[in-house]
């Protein structure tokens, strides 16, 4: 396999390769391209399990040059190991993780397994390798049910579900296997719920099966593929009864990466943690009322009984991220409905042709 991002890297003094696990997913594939946006060199790891081979060629169109990738497990060490050793890496993200509040629940060995043990493999490499700057996906699911929003990074930790009990763990082992390495420094991003696709259409969320987020359930039912949206519970405590989550824009949350990876440079202390999120709550209801509204397509949905795991209400307080990161999410969640629905029907015409 050539590699003309080795070319691009002979062209600059200080290349930096950023180990991106995960790459191929829905947030994963959408930081690679914002990283090669900003000069970085991102390599690629995935084992294809929750994503598709063909977004590769995806995120190849829009950077427009070829893509150092491959095909892993990150609890497969020897192969892991053989990466770490071919290129220079200067930083790595991880977002490699099974991510489901609801299959968390109904099946938390799996989660346990790959979760932590993703994690600690990829940690025993950069200690072996001396990489010394690491960005985690985190999750706001890390404050289980808060006692007031908006939430800020001082909340108690806590959980909600098996998922949740992962991202607190991860974060733990994180904080503790920083204290053992001298150098290592990491931020950790509790991000809310990401949404949207790139304003190209050709990039978004393409779960394999049975979506497991609102916002693709909402555009398959749209489109056909399902025969209707099931809202889970209209009786919480808030406005409509719907729950409340602070919806982003996955370019927005890919761009906070970024800045967070550029902030490892000189980092103010050697472990720095982050909401990134829009600061408003939209309930499901409403999002449901912005898709219609913003796409003019009517969306068949009916009331089902509340999900275990689920709670009422949750939304970031931004201000650090704001201050410290200086980041901000600047699009709306009309536009992520737009870009989302733009994005399905790429995929239907792909399907189509195929």
């Amino acid at each position: 396999m050539s590699f003309p991002f080795l070319i691009f890297g002979g062209m600059n003094n200080n290349p930096k390769y950023i180990l991106v696990t995960g790459g191929a997913g829905y947030i994963g594939s959408h930081t690679v391209v914002a990283l090669s946006k900003r000069g970085y060199i991102p390599i690629i790891i995935d084992d294809f399990r929750n994503s598709n081979r063909d977004v590769l060629e995806r995120i190849s169109a829009l950077v427009d040059q070829e893509l150092i990738h491959f095909s892993i497990s990150c609890q497969n060490k020897e192969r892991l190991r053989g990466v770490f050793s071919q290129f220079p890496i200067w930083g790595i993200i991880h977002f490699a993780a099974d991510k489901s509040v609801s299959e968390s629940v109904e099946n938390p060995l799996k989660y346990f397994d790959n979760n932590m043990g993703g994690l600690v493999s990829i940690l025993e490499l950069a200690s072996e390798h001396e990489v010394n700057n690491f960005v985690f996906s985190s999750s706001c699911t890390v404050y289980g049910e808060p006692k007031k929003i908006p939430v800020d990074e001082s909340f108690p930790v806590s959980h909600n579900s098996p998922y949740g009990y992962t991202k607190k763990v991860n974060e733990e082992m994180i904080e503790q296997f920083a204290a053992s390495q001298s150098g290592f420094k990491s931020t950790l991003l509790r991000y809310f719920n990401p949404i949207g696709a790139h304003e190209s259409g050709t990039l978004g969320e393409e779960p394999n099966g049975k979506p497991d987020n609102l916002l693709p359930y909402i555009t398959q039912t749209a489109a056909g593929i399902r025969e209707e949206l099931t809202i889970f519970g209209d009786d919480y405590d808030t406005p409509d009864g719907t729950c409340i989550r602070d919806y982003i824009h996955v370019v927005d949350l890919a761009e906070a990466h970024v800045e967070a990876m550029n902030q490892l440079e000189n980092p103010p202390t050697p472990i720095q943690v982050f909401n990134i999120g829009t600061g408003k709550g939209t309930s499901v209801l409403e999002l449901v009322k912005y898709f219609e509204k913003n796409t003019g397509e009517k969306l068949k949905y009916k009331i089902g009984k509340r999900r275990k795991g689920d709670i009422p209400a949750i939304f970031a307080n931004t201000e650090k991220a704001e201050k410290d990161l200086r980041w901000k999410s600047r699009l709306t969640v009309e536009d992520a409905v737009i870009d989302a629905w733009k994005f399905e029907q790429f995929i239907r015409n792909k399907r189509n042709r195929e």
